[in-house]
């Protein structure tokens, strides 16, 4: 990268795609490589440096590189979920080997560290979000090999400090890796206050347009646990196919505008929100009575992103259906697309979920924020309209 691309804000950086052109035609836009294989030299050698799709497809290098920028790591790396990424990194765990995470986080993952992570070999403690003082006397030493850190956690947006958990990961020996799926690279870089490695679902901000099954890792360092964390990838063939790949590098050009636009709507929201009857919280990190809003403001720039949950009075039924009475925001699961959605977590989290029941969760979209709060007072009044 040259150092004027260095000196380049995010906004453009992004909007651009690094400013790359096809090098064969001068196109502004990539092409996609469905190709699997690649041609030996006579030699044996491959001159282009590469060898099976599987380890590196051609249209991978620009939204790694991208990312890569965008977090300020050393090195990204596309895979076909966010759940595959996620596990390429705990899967460079050994057996027996201690990690630790918090209680609230993404279930799909907390829940495969209960059962598929214990059974092969894991220990596994769980510490109550924001607690520092349990998460430091959860800490095995000579064990404790990495911390996992989601925040805002999904769906309380409970706000943890990553610098002081980088500092308790740096003194037991251990790496940090920190989900930022919610709070996305333009909103905090984990990898600048300490953590080691960052994972995002880019199904949800990085695409932001519900068409693309996607995950990435970026690091800190090209180290040996990285490296392990590459053979996942590769040995496991946890990676997207070509066109994703390409959908994923489209949606990531207006990355900016999409975080942006959500961040200010969710926040107009949440205030209007507040304090209204029918509502028992409102959880929103932007919110100057949210117990993690400090945090959030040092080490989230630019905005509070687009996720909150309203807690609504009554329970579980009465929060059914006032997301039942929802017209314009659609009850379905995800997150960062541009249209809204609402879910009722503990329902679909079942047995064991730490989620409230009367918690609705809001992924809040680039609509109109009038329309959005309109469609939720209906749906709280008990009116159709």
């Amino acid at each position: 990268m040259t150092n004027k691309k260095k000196s380049l804000n995010p906004e453009t950086l992004t909007a651009q795609a690094m400013g790359w052109l096809d090098p064969a035609h001068k196109s502004l836009i990539p092409g996609i490589f469905p190709g699997t294989t690649f041609e030996r030299e006579a030699d044996g050698s491959y001159a282009a440096g590469r060898v099976y799709t599987r380890d590196h497809n051609p249209g991978y290098d620009q939204p790694e590189e991208l990312l890569r920028h965008l977090e300020g790591g050393s090195e990204a790396l596309l895979f076909s979920s966010g759940m595959s990424a996620a596990l390429a990194v705990v899967q460079a765990l050994r057996p027996g080997d201690h990690l630790i995470a918090p209680e609230v986080m993404y279930w799909s993952f907390r829940n495969w560290l209960l059962t598929v992570g214990r059974e092969w070999g894991l220990e596994v403690s769980f510490v109550p979000n924001g607690d520092l003082e349990a998460l430091s006397a959860a800490v095995i030493p000579g064990r404790t090999k990495l911390l996992w850190l989601e925040t805002p956690a999904n769906p309380t947006w409970v706000v943890d400090d990553i610098a002081a958990w980088a500092a308790v990961a740096k003194d037991a020996g251990a790496h940090l890796a920190v989900d930022n799926t919610v709070a996305t690279p333009l909103l905090t870089n984990p990898l600048k206050l300490g953590a080691d490695i960052v994972m995002h679902s880019a199904t949800k901000y990085l695409n932001g347009h519900s068409d693309v099954l996607a995950g990435a890792l970026v690091t800190a360092a090209d180290d040996a646990f990285w490296a392990r964390v590459k053979v996942n990838r590769s040995a496991g063939g946890a990676i997207p196919g070509p066109f994703e790949a390409w959908l994923l590098l489209r949606g990531m050009r207006t990355l900016h505008l999409r975080v942006a636009r959500a961040s200010d709507s969710a926040l107009a929201i949440a205030q209007h929100f507040e304090g209204r009857a029918g509502i028992r919280a409102v959880l929103y990190p932007g919110l100057a009575s949210h117990a993690g809003h400090d945090i959030a403001t040092r080490q989230m720039n630019g905005g509070f992103g687009g996720m909150l949950s309203l807690c609504i009075e009554g329970g579980e039924t009465a929060a059914m259906a006032v997301a039942a009475r929802l017209q314009l925001i659609k009850r379905a699961t995800s997150l960062g697309g541009v249209e809204s959605l609402v879910e009722h977590r503990a329902s679909i989290e079942g047995a064991g979920t730490p989620c409230p029941e009367d918690l609705l969760r809001l992924s809040i979209g680039i609509e109109n924020v009038e329309d959005l709060i309109r469609d939720i007072d209906q749906a709280l009044d008990g009116r159709n309209s």
